[in-house]
């Protein structure tokens, strides 16, 4: 054997596929066994709530251009992202998803707490 490779068996064991198969002792976890139960992901809900509550005006302008997209009735390439993004029907011209997000943190973290 060179040099370059007893050097690098010295890291790397080997392995021979005829050896016997080394089987080793199962050990069963008490840890595993009590598995905490993840938590709820309130994320998802609280978020639709505040596209439902706040941000309706929004998500039914974005919702519509959609649906206007999917018909074929849209100009070539539109994709609605400007709708996602800024709305003429609102003075304070939120982004859909930005309302929603502002909506949402606070209550998200007042349940971490």
């Amino acid at each position: 054997m060179s040099s370059i490779a007893s050097f690098f068996s010295s890291f790397v064991s080997t392995v021979h596929n005829d050896a016997p198969e080394e089987k080793e002792p199962e050990v069963v976890e008490e840890a595993a066994a009590e598995e905490e139960e993840e938590p709820e992901d309130l994320h998802p809900v609280i978020r639709d709530e505040c596209k439902e509550k706040r941000c309706t005006q929004l998500a039914k302008h974005f919702e519509h251009c959609q649906e206007k997209v999917q018909a074929g009735e849209g100009f070539k390439g539109e994709d609605c992202v400007e709708e996602l993004c800024t709305s003429s029907h609102v003075s304070r011209h939120y982004l859909m998803m930005h309302c929603i997000d502002d909506c949402a943190a606070p209550k998200l973290f007042e349940k971490l707490v």
